[in-house]
């Protein structure tokens, strides 16, 4: 293993966030840690950043564990400086300035990582924005293109347009050439979703997403909707789509149990699909990583796509983050400072 290229770095401990057994967010704290060592074919990564996304509010419930293998520490996507390399590892030299998916140990001074899920910061943009785009774009890409197949003239609907995936949702399907529907809740909410690209905006709070899409649809229906909503919106979701449309359920905001006349799969050849990112294999992460590296990271460079960082929060303060985004009281992504 390449020696780590910083005194800081190479110290006997590091700063992480952990949380205590109820997962309230008054049992969030800092600790320190022995640092993690990177093994064959994985990176060290020195944390600058990290994204703060929906998985890591249910994994500090209980409900949503880390795999065997992974870090138990929360935190899912970072951005920093290649502090070491494993054995095998030739793609990455030590200082290269990065973002990375993670497996877990985001909220950490320090974080290991397979080299193969890591990707250049885009050029222009700064470490804090670039700690934002892995979770959210290795999501929509998962969905939208490999298991949506969205292409050029599709009309797709992305519930929740303007959070961290809907925002990356709307500018990955217009990328496409998509015709793109988005709900949010407020009218600031959406005109982040027009900005993003969205041709149509409902406010769910003041209209019937379903009758409103019906309305400049009618019988020809959308080919694909993208539900992180759950409850009722799977049932209207699926009555909206046309032959051969596809739904995909990313998350369950409003409930996973409901009951849904499923006729419309059988006559409408429908398909229904749904995924987690952290359960997908090494080599199929790598694939997005490749797809997005190629097809997606360009157009960050020549200012075709966008972030939109609602907050950058000290590591101190992670429970403000976590109430920030349980409250939806965000736009875009919320983001920690892991150091300074």
């Amino acid at each position: 293993m390449n020696e780590i290229n910083s005194a800081e770095s190479a110290s006997q401990t590091m700063k992480h966030v952990e949380y205590g057994p109820d997962g309230s967010l008054t049992s969030l704290r800092l600790a320190t840690s022995a640092p993690p060592a990177p093994k064959a074919g994985e990176v060290l990564i020195e944390v600058h950043y990290a994204g703060v996304n929906g998985p890591d509010l249910v994994q500090r419930k209980g409900l949503y564990p880390p795999p065997p293998d992974a870090s138990p520490i929360l935190g899912l996507e970072v951005a920093g400086h290649i502090a070491a390399l494993g054995e095998g590892v030739s793609q990455w030299q030590i200082g290269d300035q990065v973002c990375a998916l993670v497996p877990g140990g985001g909220y950490a001074e320090l974080c290991t990582v397979p080299a193969g899920h890591v990707l250049p910061v885009p050029q222009g943009m700064s470490l804090a924005d670039a700690a934002g785009l892995p979770e959210v774009w290795f999501t929509v890409w998962a969905n939208l293109v490999d298991m949506g197949h969205v292409q050029a003239g599709d009309h797709v609907l992305i519930h929740g347009g303007a959070g961290g995936v809907g925002c990356a949702a709307i500018q990955l399907a217009c990328h496409f050439g998509a015709h793109v529907f988005a709900t949010e809740t407020s009218d600031a909410k959406l005109e982040v979703c027009r900005a993003m690209g969205a041709a149509t905006v409902i406010n769910a709070k003041t209209q019937d997403f379903y009758e409103a899409i019906r309305g400049e649809v009618g019988k020809c229906g959308l080919d694909i909707v993208l539900d992180s909503i759950g409850g009722a919106a799977l049932h209207k979701g699926l009555h909206l789509l046309r032959r051969g449309g596809r739904l995909l359920i990313i998350a369950f905001n409003h409930g996973a149990k409901v009951e849904i006349d499923m006729m419309p799969v059988l006559t409408r050849r429908l398909t229904i699909a749904g995924s987690t990112l952290r359960a997908r294999s090494n080599e199929e992460k790598i694939g997005i990583r490749d797809n997005l590296l190629h097809q997606v990271w360009p157009a960050f460079a020549a200012g075709k796509l966008k972030t939109h960082t609602h907050a950058v929060l000290p590591l101190e303060q992670v429970a403000d983050a976590h109430s920030m985004m349980e409250a939806a009281a965000h736009v875009g992504k919320i983001i920690l400072q892991v150091r300074k």
